[in-house]
């Protein structure tokens, strides 16, 4: 899967502390390394991407190091096989009404 980051998202928020913790809680998964392909840095924060070359406009939540979190969103960056991206949509996730 290939993603381009989405920079200047630093003032949204949820409900589970940070973006890292709510990737972990949705994906099930513990957030250790960095998601970028080729990257074995340990995973810092949870970043907000988008699929590329898709017409899905959603954001997604996903674990990347500082570095590739600071990436342009004229980068397309590879996902390592079998990262799950979680919605960062909170109205459907942490902030749902129960």
């Amino acid at each position: 899967m290939k993603v381009t980051n989405i920079n200047g998202t630093s003032d949204h928020k949820c409900k589970c502390d940070s973006w890292i913790k709510h990737w972990e809680e949705f994906s099930k998964q513990t957030a250790d390394k960095c998601s970028v392909k080729g990257c074995s840095s340990d995973a810092e924060v949870g970043a907000h991407v988008q699929k590329s070359g898709s017409t899905d406009e959603c954001w997604y939540i996903v674990p990347f190091c500082r570095k590739h979190n600071q990436s342009s969103e004229d980068a397309v960056l590879e996902l390592n096989a079998g990262t799950d991206l979680e919605p960062a949509n909170v109205s459907k996730t942490c902030g749902k009404s129960k």
